[in-house]
């Protein structure tokens, strides 16, 4: 039995956050709100900021009046499933691999991901940052991923679609794949080079 650790953002689903900000952004919006937003993103993604703080200090920037759902249902309107990339967890799972979430992710997208995608059902668990308290590719991370599972790097492979976190997983022993939904058939080709599917 082996191990892959699957990133959730841009390897099994898209995400785009303009259109959802679009929704919720006022007239008198802060005119770099989307920049402040995303600049704070990794405080909010490491746990550090409540949801309901986060979410009154993104609506004063976004000049948003809408109540915390209302924000909610448009935060979590980024998503796009990328299909090819859930056939392989359900080829991986049949083989009887063991599947475990490792994304940078927040206390408003998690749920609403597990909840929303029924193929989450395949993975034997996750690891989150927001629950960390500690975001990739910083390697307290890593560190603590190994000790949740009881992770042998020679036997744990790692699909994550952003570079940095590809050299920390490589620094890890991780067998690490970087992945871009536009080449899914070389990532595919090389990802059976080292485990066949």
């Amino acid at each position: 039995m082996k191990t892959i650790l699957f990133d959730i953002g841009n390897v099994l689903l898209a995400f785009d956050f303009k259109p959802a900000l679009a929704k919720i952004t006022g007239p008198n919006a802060s005119p770099n709100a989307f920049e402040q937003i995303i600049q704070a993103k990794d405080s909010f993604e490491a746990g550090k900021m409540e949801k309901a703080n986060y979410i009154e200090w993104a609506s004063n920037i976004l000049d948003f009046s809408g109540n915390q759902q209302s924000f909610e249902n448009a935060w979590t309107s980024i998503f796009t499933s990328i299909e090819p990339m859930w056939q392989l967890a359900a080829q991986l799972k049949q083989q009887g691999h063991r599947l475990i979430l490792f994304s940078n992710t927040n206390c408003i997208h998690a749920p609403y991901c597990l909840d929303t995608y029924k193929g989450f059902d395949l993975f034997d668990g996750a690891v989150f940052s927001h629950e960390l308290g500690e975001i990739k590719p910083n390697d307290n991370f890593y560190l603590r991923a190994i000790e949740m599972y009881q992770l042998t790097p020679e036997h744990t492979y790692y699909i994550d679609d952003l570079p940095a976190n590809i050299q920390a997983g490589r620094k890890f022993g991780f067998t690490s794949f970087q992945y871009d939904s536009e080449e899914h058939e070389s990532f595919l080709k090389e990802f059976r080079n080292h485990l066949p599917v």
